[in-house]
């Protein structure tokens, strides 16, 4: 069925909850693990990323992961271990989240730039991983106008995903599935659960919080489409490992996502129908939202 939109007094209710108490509060639909300090907690995921690739290795098994280009200090911690450790990920397969597209639907160039996320990739996780234990090209699926298929049905024929490791936006994208707000399609959880590899508009909301982030809010600078993988490939993993952090922008979509009935309005709170054990790690800035505290009459 079509999911309602949230109301206020919903929102209001979860975001007025001292962060202290949110471990034994009722309703939750996924754990939370809240850690001191962002590097604390993504030091922490590196660690669980390296143990799930050397544990599936020592039972002779690949390892399927959704990584995102973003955020990616996790991936510190995990090509120093694999680097020092002699971690094979020869046998790990790697869905990218999604792609940018310019204004005109095409991929920009490979480079270690904003607008390449595999460039980005290359950079910042591929090309740090010793050459006789990085993954192969072609276990690297990415989003490609020109087979937009192809990570479904290799999703598929693999057996699904082990972890999705994702960043969340602010208004609950996973990769840039984000909230429909076409006129003309309205789909349902369980139509949104199954979708595939796209391109999308990325939304006005999601612009500005790209461009704040990293240009001085220069809307120019951002790229208007891109490519992602739907949740048809995110929605068949084991697990799925939020990572949060980002303070201010994250405060009330960590409160949706822990309470909140799947609704497409904010799309990381569908995960949790579809995947077994699902996990937020925040830090302690992130959680602590202002209207738990004295909000002045809000």
């Amino acid at each position: 069925m079509l999911m309602n939109r949230l109301t206020s007094e919903e929102i209001f209710k979860w975001c007025s909850i001292p962060w202290q108490s949110l471990e034994g509060c009722e309703g939750k639909k996924i754990k939370l693990a809240v850690r001191k300090d962002r590097a604390e907690m993504m030091a922490e995921i590196g660690n669980l990323m390296a143990d799930e690739v050397r544990d599936h290795n020592a039972k002779g098994l690949p390892t399927k992961w959704v990584l995102p280009a973003g955020p990616c200090d996790e991936y510190d911690t995990f090509v120093r271990r694999v680097n020092e450790e002699r971690i094979d990920c020869k046998n790990l397969w790697v869905f990218h989240m999604d792609e940018f597209l310019d204004w005109q639907c095409r991929p920009y160039p490979v480079a270690d730039t904003y607008e390449s996320l595999e460039g980005t990739m290359l950079a910042c996780f591929y090309n740090r991983i010793d050459e006789e234990l990085r993954p192969p090209e072609d276990h690297r699926i990415w989003p490609r106008i020109n087979n937009l298929d192809y990570p479904d049905e290799m999703c598929d024929k693999l057996g699904g995903i082990d972890t999705v490791w994702a960043g969340i936006g602010a208004t609950g994208l996973v990769a840039f599935d984000e909230e429909p707000r076409d006129y003309w399609y309205r789909p349902t959880v369980e139509e949104y659960a199954d979708s595939k590899t796209r391109i999308v508009d990325i939304n006005s909301d999601t612009m500005v919080a790209m461009a704040e982030r990293s240009f001085g809010t220069c809307l120019d600078r951002i790229p208007p489409k891109g490519l992602t993988i739907g949740f048809h490939v995110i929605c068949s993993a084991k697990r799925a490992v939020y990572m949060v952090a980002t303070g201010d922008w994250k405060k009330t979509v960590c409160r949706i996502m822990l309470f909140s009935e799947p609704t497409t309005e904010y799309p990381v709170t569908i995960l949790p129908k579809y995947v077994p054990d699902v996990t937020l790690y925040t830090d302690e800035y992130t959680i602590d939202h202002p209207m738990s505290h004295d909000t002045r009459g809000w």
